[in-house]
């Protein structure tokens, strides 16, 4: 996936201005940002939702993306939801593997009313992955759940991730999260990559190398940590 010069404006607000950004097949990147920085705009110009005004935009043909409601729809069973979109591709043995791989295949036949936050979240990871997407777009998948059920929420990206090896973008206001489960953490500010850091592999959360990361992006972000 490319980015260069990309801009997006809301009226006369810009939102992204001549943004640059690179990730290679593979690659898990976070982007961390105020609230208006522009993240989500990001994801959207990627998933194709919204126009480029200027600049462009390569993604690969296969693009998938989990937003932080699950959407789904209540009046079609689970299994239905996994596969919406896929024409001729939406059969059931296909949705009963993708819920296998996020622990769910039980609940194939369950109304989305009746599952739980974490549930629904890992239905709406399933539909995504189904398509074997090159490129998983995640914004802020997470933020609506509690924070057992977050924890739970990583581990299951992790293996995911391991599994399908796609290029991963994670939108997220969570810095713990970000280096948590990425291999490189962003800042967007001004509507421009402001800095990041790599994260290494094998960092255990809470070491004093994590902690410290931490604080670096934080700095980035304007925020004092405590």
């Amino acid at each position: 996936m490319d980015v260069r010069g990309l801009r997006r404006a809301h009226g006369d607000r810009v939102v992204l201005d001549g943004l640059d950004l690179r990730i290679a097949p593979g690659e898990f990147v976070a982007l961390l940002g105020r609230s208006g920085s522009g993240k989500s705009t990001l994801l959207r110009a990627l998933a194709g939702l919204d126009p480029v005004e200027a600049g462009t935009v390569e993604v690969p043909p296969t693009v998938s993306v989990a937003f932080q409601e699950p959407r789904l729809l209540p009046w079609e069973p689970v299994w239905r939801n996994v596969v919406l979109g896929l024409g001729a591709g939406a059969t059931r043995e296909r949705a009963l593997r993708a819920l296998r791989g996020v622990e769910l295949e039980a609940r194939a036949d369950a109304w989305p009313l009746t599952l739980s936050g974490g549930e629904a979240q890992r239905v709406s990871l399933a539909r995504a992955l189904v398509r074997g997407p090159e490129l998983l777009l995640l914004d802020e998948p997470f933020g609506a759940l509690d924070a057992l059920t977050r924890l739970t929420m990583h581990d299951l990206v992790r293996a995911l991730r391991a599994e399908h090896r796609p290029a991963v973008l994670l939108v997220t206001h969570d810095v713990e999260e970000a280096v948590a489960l990425a291999d490189r953490v962003l800042v967007l500010d001004a509507g421009r990559v402001a800095g990041g850091r790599t994260v290494p592999p094998g960092t255990e959360r809470g070491s004093p190398g994590v902690v410290a990361l931490e604080t670096d992006l934080l700095d980035l972000l304007g925020v004092r940590a405590r």
